[in-house]
């Protein structure tokens, strides 16, 4: 039995989903940014018996905001939606939110730490804190590279 495959001859740049995305440094630096905070979310919200109740909120809250938000940029680069949007420069967009996000998440996973008070869902979630906060230092530096780093213009001096 003989099947035939027929193509519509469109080229790479014409599909809406860019699947290569995920196995891009960029692509599994978000993935594992938002597995963390994931795991965050998870861990502060199936804690019993919180220590200090207003730190783990804003634990809790930070990493929530930071989740949707990685998870809105990675879905722009999987879909290409940046293309679509060219008034907003993306790479600045991303390197304030990385910059703000890696201080943010940091501080809280240190009150999370300190404040814990021996619980181990508090304690997990403090360390996938510091572990998103690291991941997310990384893309802030790999995204000041594309952002601020010297662009070769193709001029001649």
């Amino acid at each position: 039995m003989s099947h035939t495959v027929i193509t519509t001859g469109g080229t790479s740049g014409d599909r809406v989903l860019d699947a290569g995305y995920t196995r891009t440094i960029p692509g599994l630096l978000k993935i594992g940014q938002m597995l963390a905070l994931l795991v965050v979310v998870l861990c502060v919200r199936g804690a019993r018996g919180w220590p200090s109740w207003a730190a783990f909120q804003f634990f809790e809250v930070a990493a929530l905001w930071f989740l949707v938000a990685f998870l809105l940029f990675f879905l722009m680069h999987l879909f290409r939606l940046q293309a679509k949007m060219p008034c907003i420069n993306w790479p600045l967009t991303e390197f304030f939110h990385y910059s703000v996000g890696t201080l943010l998440i940091l501080i809280a996973s240190i009150v999370a730490a300190v404040k814990s008070g021996g619980v181990s869902a508090l304690v997990a979630g403090s360390v996938f804190g510091f572990l998103s906060s690291f991941l997310m230092a990384v893309s802030l530096w790999t995204s000041y590279s594309v952002t601020c780093g010297s662009h070769p213009t193709g001029a001649a001096v």
